[in-house]
């Protein structure tokens, strides 16, 4: 397990220092935009045997708290266990986004690729979990409210980090919850962004039974977008929902 963590924190300085580099400086000031949305999803990982399952994920995240759609997204894959705390996925992912342009009604499409590790581990009774994604991701360009035909291609690197933190003894009652992610991308179209985007999150995590919880609580989101001088500062109200099968036969 030692060698497994000695290959993924040299992972994640590269990607910290990255952030720090990739951001060229610009002539226009800094421009932040608050924004508040909603986000709900639905996270399943059905384990069929020792080594094998898929994932399965819907999510729906709303602008202006719930007046406004954002997006719809579908997530799929195949996941291979090396171990009962390694695990490794292939996938596919179709998201629909909402046009940000007043009174424009097309959603664009975005088709990705992504193969993920997940590592899962506890320092005492704390829970951590450490996952690196990599999406190759195909976004279709909307012009004057009209498809185009054209994508736009990008190659996006994440990294998360997650703690469970137990605050009381009985298992059935809420733990908190704490994430930092971390999101890069490149391609030939980005030019200002390398740094797309960090997510922090913090609330509780809620057992409802063995196969079913969920997390609720706040996530902050700074994202820089395709100028590399304006941002959006979004304040998420976030609910997800994990359903964990284990479809593997008891031994008796």
């Amino acid at each position: 397990m030692n060698r497994i963590y000695k290959g993924f924190l040299p992972l994640l300085i590269l990607l910290l220092l990255i952030q720090f580099l990739a951001n060229p400086v610009h002539a226009q000031s800094k421009s932040v935009n608050e924004v508040s949305q909603s986000w709900t999803s639905l996270n399943s990982t059905i384990r069929f045997n020792n080594r094998w399952g898929m994932v399965a994920d819907f999510h729906i995240r709303r602008t202006n708290f719930l007046a406004d759609p954002n997006f719809y997204f579908l997530r799929t894959g195949v996941q291979y266990w090396v171990n009962n705390q390694l695990s490794l996925t292939l996938g596919i992912g179709k998201m629909w986004v909402a046009p940000s342009t007043p009174n424009w009604e097309h959603f664009a499409e975005e088709n990705r690729i992504y193969q993920q590790a997940l590592l899962s581990s506890k320092l005492g009774k704390i829970g951590i979990l450490q996952r690196i994604r990599n999406e190759q991701r195909w976004i279709e360009k909307i012009a004057n409210d009209q498809f185009t035909g054209n994508y736009r291609f990008s190659n996006r690197i994440r990294y998360l980090l997650a703690f469970n933190i137990p605050i009381f003894k009985n298992p059935k009652y809420p733990s908190f919850s704490l994430s930092d992610e971390l999101i890069i991308q490149f391609g030939k179209e980005i030019l200002y962004n390398t740094f797309d985007q960090n997510r922090l999150f913090l609330g509780i995590r809620q057992p409802i039974s063995k196969t079913l919880n969920f997390d609720f609580g706040y996530m902050q989101s700074f994202q820089q977008k395709a100028s590399g001088y304006q941002y959006d500062k979004i304040h998420t109200l976030r609910c997800f929902f994990y359903y964990s099968p284990d479809l593997r036969k008891k031994t008796l």
